[in-house]
């Protein structure tokens, strides 16, 4: 057998997992639900090393040997033969939101269970084992112990700030006789006490391992379930007159409809499109750590495909292969499908901004447009008027052309009027101060206002065709605007306003950077074309060089690898 021994950060409590390896098809995993001290363990181990050596009292063979250390199972999988366990074996601490840790894998292994006495083996085992390795973990993929990454902060805090006394009604358990798997050994279970933990389930469409968890989900205990993600994950520190201030951006993509460019477009029939990237920014002040007592803000936005059906053909070995709609929609029902799904997790305004091209010589990307144009149209006969989806185009390749005005000035307009909309998240009331010095932009701000402090109601869903240059420099004046006002709600400036050549905001400008480039090069296979700075005008010559060679890359990596 293996035995899976995990235990607390401060290695005083135990959990202890027992696997099988005499099935040559089947995962039995046996979870006997006891927590144990060291000491108990420390016995339990000896015990099972005494048990199993060869021959009674011989020294030199050990009855039980340590396979490998692991920071968590990432799941069990099986392709023609046995089960395989997959362990997380390195990670890298990336962020870190009120005390609780979020880490990067670095690497993991692949165990095998069965013994090979009892293996049977099929000739086609290797080659799947080789494809499911192609997907390298060690590439943007996240977990935390002790925080739930797959839910905003917003949803993480509201839960916790519910009443003990629901839960207890709730939570009125009839505990069974717990069983103990090393049964006459005379370890007794403890009955349980009065703690109650609260545990969220995760939104399963943001986890990338749920399939791999399905087999024990429901044998082990919750501890042992690590849940992960996909996508980015930073964290920057700002001193504002000696307090720290983190600033994280956490973006967490889509595990329904994931693929790359070209061969992932639009939407699939339950409503999930490709490329679909949640970004969530978060603001505390870490001079106090808790939950409950520090002062955190956050803000969500959404990227993601046009949700209807079309596709690109990519055989033609044009640089932009024509768009082609594969299905009539009349009705948009798969539009309808994604809008449920975003407001049920986000709430009204749903608010799309199209930065999509308007005028072409040949029709090109318009063609989006106009259906989706046509789509909204149609689902805002259903809902009541307050609610409707509100649809902003703008043509943001005419813009950058024109000599007249300056893209991020225009974007700066738009992104105050969609946080002005939806509002953000703050988990403390208004300071003192915002009702002395009265900002007007501050009084009309829209979400939602409750007595511990402010909610977003609804979300911003950004999109071009490939949602990764256009979109991610739109995403970064939405953010920069929505951070001047986190900054103002947590008292640390004075008018709810950002200036572009700040600190601040340089350093806010790189981690979207960052962001941009980390999802760009898991969708499309290159870094970002196009910058900040490229809006911005300012970019030096050499960027340009830089430009044609990223879509180089990128035109390489779609059409051959």
């Amino acid at each position: 057998r293996y035995f899976l021994v995990g235990s607390n950060p401060a290695e005083t409590k135990y959990r202890v997992l027992k696997i099988d390896r005499t099935e040559p098809k089947d995962l039995v995993v046996i979870d006997d639900k006891h927590v144990y001290t060291q000491q108990e363990v420390r016995e339990l181990l000896g015990r099972l090393d005494l048990g199993n050596r060869t021959k009674i009292g011989q020294k030199g063979s050990s009855g039980l040997s340590r396979a490998v250390s692991a920071f968590g199972v990432v799941g069990f999988v099986r392709f023609l033969e046995g089960y395989y366990i997959v362990l997380i074996t390195k990670r890298r601490k990336m962020a870190d939101i009120g005390g609780h840790a979020i880490y990067k894998i670095e690497d993991t292994n692949m165990i095998y269970i069965p013994n090979d006495s009892v293996r049977v083996t099929h000739p086609d085992e290797a080659r799947y084992l080789r494809i499911f390795q192609n997907v390298d973990l060690s590439s943007n993929f996240y977990f935390s112990y002790s925080y739930d990454l797959s839910h905003s902060l917003q949803y993480n805090l509201t839960v916790l700030r519910m009443p003990l006394e629901t839960l207890k009604t709730e939570t009125t358990q009839t505990r069974q006789e717990s069983f103990d798997i090393f049964e006459d050994e005379g370890l007794s279970t403890q009955g349980g006490s009065g703690v109650f933990g609260i545990c969220s389930k995760p939104y399963e469409k943001y986890v990338w391992n749920g399939k791999l968890l399905e087999a024990v989900k429901n044998t082990v205990h919750r501890d042992w379930l690590l849940y992960i993600i996909h996508g980015f994950c930073g964290q920057s520190k700002l001193l504002i007159y000696g307090r720290p201030i983190y600033v994280t951006l956490i973006a967490r993509r889509s595990s329904k409809f994931a693929g790359t460019r070209f061969l992932k477009r639009g939407a699939n029939c339950e409503g999930d499109v490709a490329n679909e990237v949640e970004t969530e920014q978060i603001l505390y002040d870490a001079s106090v750590m808790s939950f409950s007592a520090g002062s955190y803000s956050s803000y969500v936005q959404v990227r993601g495909s046009v949700p209807l059906y079309w596709s690109q053909d990519i055989s033609t070995m044009m640089p932009k292969p024509p768009i082609t709609l594969d299905q009539a929609d009349p009705f948009a029902h798969v539009a309808a499908l994604h809008f449920d799904q975003m407001l049920q997790r986000f709430g009204s305004p749903i608010i799309i901004l199209n930065l999509v091209k308007e005028r072409e010589k040949r029709k090109h990307e318009r063609i989006l447009s106009e259906e989706l144009v046509a789509a909204v149209t149609y689902l805002n006969q259903f809902l009541p008027p307050e609610h409707a989806i509100i649809y902003i185009p703008w043509d943001m390749a005419k813009y950058t052309k024109s000599k007249l005005c300056n893209v991020l000035d225009r974007l700066n307009v738009i992104a105050e009027s969609v946080v002005k909309k939806t509002g953000f998240f703050v988990n403390r009331p208004d300071s003192y101060c915002s009702i002395l010095r009265p900002d007007e932009k501050w009084n009309e701000l829209g979400g939602c206002v409750v007595f511990t402090g402010r909610l977003q109601t609804g979300v911003l869903r950004t999109n071009c065709v490939d949602c990764l240059d256009r979109t991610n420099t739109a995403q970064f004046m939405v953010g920069k605007c929505a951070l001047a006002y986190q900054l103002y709600s947590l008292g640390l400036i004075d008018k709810p306003n950002l200036q572009f050549d700040t600190d601040a905001v340089r350093l806010f400008e790189e981690l979207y950077e960052d962001h941009g480039d980390t999802l760009s090069l898991q969708y499309g296979g290159s870094q970002l074309v196009h910058r900040v700075k490229t809006y911005r005008k300012i970019a030096p010559w050499t960027q340009h060089s830089k430009d044609i060679m990223q879509t180089l890359s990128r035109y390489y990596s779609n059409a051959f690898s």
